[in-house]
């Protein structure tokens, strides 16, 4: 299976600049399918960006972030070809990684 992560991580001085795109349906459980019966909320719960075993970016979501969410951050300290390890678990029990190469 392909990975649900898209991630570009590159270094510019001394600061990396990370853009990552995930695939999710990021759904509440708030809306009604065509039926009218309700889409039971599936959304990221924990998102961790991890840069030589070191959390360099964390986040705790909920319903209220869109589908395919886009996160962009800038961290200090990495060299071109480091690693950046990109994972999310969500609220049914999936999770995806992603290692990265810095360029």
């Amino acid at each position: 299976m392909a990975s649900s992560i898209r991630v570009r991580a590159i270094l510019n001085g001394d600061t990396t600049d990370v853009q990552t795109l995930i695939q999710h349906p990021m759904d509440t459980g708030l809306v009604k399918d065509a039926k009218g019966e309700l889409i039971p909320a599936h959304y990221i719960q924990q998102l961790s960006f991890e840069h030589n075993g070191k959390a360099v970016f964390q986040a705790d979501w909920g319903t209220a972030v869109s589908k395919d969410p886009y996160v962009k951050f800038a961290f200090k300290g990495a060299a071109k070809g480091d690693e950046l390890k990109v994972s999310w678990a969500d609220n049914k029990g999936a999770t995806d990684s992603l290692t990265a190469k810095i360029q």
